[in-house]
This record gives C-alpha cells, sequence and structure tokens, in this order.
C-alpha cells in the first residue's frame, strides 16, 4: 500500500474541473442552439428578400403597362372616348395594384429586417458560447495536467481560464460585455 497522502487542494481541483465541464457542456449546448436560430433566421429573411423581389418586379409590370397605357391613350383621338376610358379605367386598376405591391413590399421588408436582427442577435450568443467553450476546454486540459504531475500552480492558471470560460459563459446569456 502507498503511504501518499491525498493533497487536499486535489478535492478542489476535482470539484473546479467538475464546474469547467458542466459549463462546457451547456455552453456547446446552448451555443448549437443559438447557431442553429441564426442559421433559420437567415434562411427565413433570405426568403423574404425573395419575396420582395418579386413584389418589385410584379409591381414594376404594372407600371410599364400603365405607362404603356397612358401612352397609348395620348394617340388616341376625340372620337374614341370609349376607348380612352377603358383605358383609363385599366390605368386606375394598373395604378392600385401598384399601391397594393408598394404596401406589401414595406411589410416584407419589416419582415425581413426583423428576421435579420434576431440572426444577428443569435450569432452574438452563439459567439460567446463558443468562446466559453474554448477556454472551459483549456481550463480542463491544464487541471488534468495538474492532477497527473500534482502541480498546483498549473491548477492555479487553469482556474483562471475557467473563470474566463465562465465569464463567456454568462455573456453568452445577457450580453453585458
Amino acid at each position: 500500500m502507498s503511504d501518499d497522502k491525498k493533497e487536499p487542494w486535489l478535492n478542489y481541483l476535482a470539484l473546479t474541473t467538475i464546474i469547467f465541464a458542466v459549463a462546457a457542456t451547456l455552453s456547446t449546448f446552448k451555443g448549437g442552439g443559438y447557431s442553429t436560430r441564426s442559421v433559420l433566421s437567415q434562411e427565413q429573411a433570405s426568403n423574404k428578400w425573395a419575396y420582395y423581389q418579386s413584389k418589385s418586379l410584379k409591381s414594376y409590370i404594372y407600371e410599364t403597362q400603365k405607362d404603356m397605357l397612358e401612352l397609348t391613350t395620348l394617340r388616341v383621338g376625340k372620337n374614341e372616348s370609349g376607348v380612352k376610358e377603358a383605358f383609363q379605367n385599366k390605368m386606375v386598376d394598373y395604378e392600385k395594384s401598384i399601391e397594393r405591391y408598394e404596401k406589401e413590399k414595406a411589410e416584407i421588408k419589416k419582415d425581413a429586417e426583423k428576421l435579420e436582427v434576431q440572426r444577428d442577435e443569435a450569432k452574438k450568443h452563439s459567439n460567446e458560447f463558443g468562446m466559453a467553450v474554448i477556454f472551459l476546454q483549456i481550463s480542463i486540459l491544464l487541471s488534468s495536467i495538474a492532477a497527473l504531475i500534482k502541480r498546483k500552480y498549473i491548477w492555479y492558471i487553469a482556474t483562471v481560464t475557467g473563470a474566463v470560460g465562465l465569464l463567456y459563459f454568462a455573456n453568452g446569456f445577457f450580453l453585458f460585455f
């Protein structure tokens, strides 16, 4: 049997390593969730912008048709009042369609920009959790080395590194810096 006495600081080392490991696991989980949210928001925003473009094209088509009717109306003689009236009615219809598309475009643009804000917010959270994982993994590695070679100063370095990781972990939730 070995007469080596277990040094008391090794208990604290084990405890801090467990805390860092749990925080790293949670950071990975939350970071992945925010990363997924970011990708989905980007996809939805891209779809909204494509929809916006289709509305722009439709609006442009109506504007072109309206312009063509206006030019044609100028050429129609005074004796053809029925034709002129039909053209003017059609132009009014086109104008209503143009206005409708402009309103729809404004709504779509607002929705797309809202999704882009959500994407950017999710990226910030994801980045912070990613940094937390890096520092927490390094602290776990250093703690393991400290335990193997029983060097307290390496555990101190691991604790400081883990504290930085915990700051990033907390910042991933609250974005306070």
